[in-house]
């Protein structure tokens, strides 16, 4: 146990603001759009013996994966691991996720001093514009084996006692199509871990390497007690839930089980994927440590703010996925655009979890951040790669409204600026706005979704789109309605007709490409919801009049608009005695009133 707890609690601050650190530094140095604006990235400190004690304040999807991708560098370099030395790998069956998300890793070890082994690791991942395969980016859907997505990079030392490995870096760089982007941003990541390194050593210097290691030790431990405690407090039972993802994009129309079923006994937590489909042959397959990552990210979110997040939480956690699954794929399992049965696993967590906890838990997010690649050539032959993902929306909680334009809490990511993309790639966007009445209902409504348009301004390009949410819409909980669907269109006002949920097409110059993202699903029934509540959303222009009365049950009239409540109190009194719980979904009442 640690004899002073103010030391420890002061190490324990400057240990995860190095993990900040290096996340700043990515931000700062990084090249691509894809990191510099999205910010799909993380940062990581590790023990000596590879063991995760600090997280940046970055995505939970990558950061749940860190342990499963330094024990495979571990691995592989037993005995071998020397100062100066620097590794990579994004192979999702040595250690990686998909091919996009690159792992670097470095040992640290003291200044001075005879070769031993590591006082610490510092470890980034970040998600690249390109890594070769037969699509612009790297991460379409439709792609069915893992050899079509690109160069597949096993745990291999990038820089060997501080020199590099000019093999390696000769052959990514033939078979990536932006180099100049790729190095820039593998150079951020060297970057961070170089500021990882400095800022460790000062710590040795300050605590000393013994008191360093315990301290480091105890961090871990601390935050498994501190879990297991927390967990302790939940109620024991058995909570399960069946979602589905519209299709893998090869099989259009055939729905993918999501079968979760979370036990908690004791101060323990297991989380089984048993009942999900099996393996596909569209690019959404999980590493198992991806599945974890989403299965840690859930639980996490019902526990305590204040416990430090690292292994020692997941030491509580065990999750598990027949192998052969979407949720556990083998070779030669496509998964590139894994991406979103991840955020699809962190819903269906959230709807067994809203078993245990209806008060605290809540509804379904916009279905994970769309990915859309732009990818072609200049009129000499200079290629261009445009990756976006566009974060929307979260559920409603048991509390509030969801958040309006905001991430899925399973990414702390963020949309590219206009100015910027019109700057950077030949394409403008003609359109960045809040959809009307496609949220959810609820007592408590669902956020807002976006759409976003794309307009190419290059001769052509390859067109790649990654969504989902179509089918199966983002789900409500306890009485709240769901959320409108995604939809996709190229040209709509000559060809109105919606487009797949995933797609790779060739496009045009002067071809407009429009994303509409899925509604998040509502809280709670839309008959309580507070009228005031419902006017400023028709002010905001977030609903409309006609939506504001069928989905509401609130009628609007004057100048200025106000609440009827006379009229109001009518209508919902109406409402609650037709509608039939079992059979008529919240979100049909409108259909229900105009049948009349």
């Amino acid at each position: 146990m640690i004899s002073d707890p103010i030391e420890f609690e002061l190490f324990k601050n400057a240990l995860f603001g190095v993990a900040d650190e290096m996340a700043l530094t990515v931000f700062r140095t990084t090249y691509s759009g894809v990191l510099k604006d999205n910010m799909d990235y993380s940062t990581a400190m590790f023990d000596g013996a590879g063991v995760l004690v600090a997280q940046g304040l970055t995505l939970p999807g990558h950061l749940g994966s860190m342990p499963t991708a330094i024990a495979a560098v571990q691995a592989a370099f037993a005995g071998r691991v020397h100062p100066g030395d620097v590794f990579i790998l994004n192979d999702p069956f040595q250690g990686g996720m998909h091919l996009p998300d690159i792992f670097v890793f470095k040992p640290i070890f003291r200044p001075e001093g005879e070769e031993t082994t590591p006082i610490a690791w510092a470890g980034t991942v970040c998600h690249h514009t390109d890594v070769g395969g037969r699509v612009p980016g790297s991460n379409a859907s439709d792609s069915t084996e893992i050899y079509q997505e690109g160069l597949r990079i096993p745990p291999l030392k990038l820089y060997d006692r501080g020199e590099r490995n000019e093999t390696l870096f000769a052959l990514i760089e033939t078979n990536v199509r932006v180099p100049v982007k790729v190095f820039g941003d593998l150079r951020a990541q060297l970057a961070a871990c170089h500021i990882a390194e400095q800022a460790l050593i000062e710590l040795a210097a300050q605590y000393g390497e013994e008191t360093l290691a315990q301290y480091m030790t105890e961090l871990v431990d601390y935050a498994e007690r501190m879990t297991r405690a927390a967990i302790s407090d939940l109620p024991d039972g058995v909570y399960d839930f069946l979602d589905h993802i519209d299709d893998d994009g090869i099989d259009v129309g055939r729905p993918i089980p999501l079968k979760v079923t979370i036990t908690k006994s004791g101060d323990r937590i297991e989380v089984d994927w048993i009942g999900t489909a099996p393996q596909v042959k569209g690019a959404i397959n999980n590493t198992l440590s991806y599945t974890k990552s989403a299965s840690y990210c859930g639980i996490r979110s019902i526990l305590p703010q204040n416990i430090p997040t690292n292994e020692g939480v997941f030491r509580a956690i065990d999750v598990t996925a027949p192998s052969g699954t979407i949720a556990n794929g083998v070779l030669p399992a496509a998964c590139a655009a894994r991406g979103l049965t991840g955020f699809r696993m962190v819903d269906c967590m959230f709807g067994a979890l809203a078993k245990m906890l209806p008060n605290e838990v809540f509804a379904a997010s916009d279905g994970g951040n769309t990915g859309v690649s732009i990818g072609g050539y200049y009129g000499d032959r200079t290629p261009f790669i445009y990756v976006d993902f566009t974060c929307c929306a979260w559920g409603a909680r048991p509390y509030a409204d969801g958040l309006d334009g905001n991430s899925h809490i399973y990414a702390n990511m963020a949309s590219q600026p206009i100015e910027v993309t019109e700057t950077e790639q030949p394409l403008q966007i003609t359109a960045y706005e809040f959809i009307q009445a496609a949220m959810g209902p609820g007592k408590f409504r669902g956020g807002a979704p976006f759409r976003r348009e794309y307009k190419l301004l290059a001769d052509e390009a390859v067109l790649q789109v990654r969504s989902d949410r179509h089918d199966f819409r983002p789900f409500g909980l306890y009485g709240g309605g769901p959320g409108r669907p995604s939809m996709n269109y190229l040209n709509p006002d000559q060809n109105p007709a919606p487009l797949p949920s995933k797609l790779t097409m060739n496009i045009k110059k002067g071809d407009l490409f429009r994303h509409e993202v899925a509604g998040a699903g509502g809280w709670g029934d839309p008959l309580e919801r507070d009228p005031a509540s419902v006017l400023k959303d028709v002010l905001n222009e977030f609903v409309s009049l006609s939506a504001a009365r069928d989905d509401y049950g609130v009628v609007l009239a004057g100048v200025p608009l106000a609440v009827d409540e006379a009229a109001t109190g009518a209508l919902r009194q109406r409402i609650s005695a037709q509608r039939n719980w079992e059979t008529v979904p919240i979100y049909d009442w409108g259909a229900a009133l105009a049948a009349e």
